[in-house]
């Protein structure tokens, strides 16, 4: 199938059911990224003969389509909103009337200092929940990885939202950010797996201490 056909399909789609679309484009994205991380861990625990969660866990994708699912129709809402608040052109938006420099920088840094530091909070939190962590373990994610997440986001992410936010119409603008959030997901993916790691190395420690 071609990209053109793939893009018409979808913008069928959106236009008859805008938010189920956002929610099952998001959704398979962020499933795609897991999957790219959990194949990257898995060959290299290959090549340096590490056996640890050694197979491909489906579950754990699925975690991650879910949180896609119920995100994709968020940041929809929340681009509706930009578009609305801080308009992207000067004047009546036409082709052909000049770009507010002053809107876009208002839209991106909105997008970055609201919207991702919810947006990283709600991942970690569903995360633990959907993983069956209690208080105690969520808490711990939050203080081992938030902070390095959200300054790794703020390296990456203000340029592409600048990009997304200056190129793409409003209906492609969670496709594009999705798409590019493969790489994101699959960031988090690596960085949310360590850390359930090293909690369950923590809670064999304890277990061991307790014991003995």
């Amino acid at each position: 199938m071609s990209s053109v056909a793939l893009a018409r399909i979808y913008q069928q789609s959106f236009e008859s059911r805008p938010y189920y679309t956002l929610a099952v484009t998001n959704g398979t994205l962020n499933a795609l990224g897991d999957v790219v991380a959990q194949s990257v861990q898995l060959l290299t625990n290959s090549q340096r003969n590490e056996y640890h969660h050694s197979t491909y866990d489906p579950a754990r994708t699925v975690r991650f389509f879910i949180f896609g699912l119920g995100m994709g129709p968020l940041i929809g809402r929340w681009n509706v909103f930009l578009e609305r608040r801080f308009p992207p052109r000067v004047g009546r938006p036409t082709d052909n009337s000049r770009i507010s420099i002053s809107g876009l920088t208002k839209r991106v840094s909105s997008d970055q200092l609201l919207m991702a530091p919810t947006g990283l909070a709600m991942f970690l939190a569903s995360m633990g929940i959907m993983e069956g962590c209690d208080a105690q373990h969520i808490r711990g994610k939050f203080k081992d990885l938030y902070g390095q997440a959200i300054i790794a986001n703020w390296q990456v992410w203000p340029l592409v939202q600048f990009v997304n936010f200056r190129f793409m119409p409003l209906p492609y603008r969670v496709p594009f950010q999705s798409t590019c959030g493969v790489f994101w997901t699959l960031y988090l993916s690596l960085l949310n797996s360590a850390e359930n790691v090293q909690q369950d190395r923590r809670d064999s420690m304890e277990n061991v201490s307790v014991s003995a």
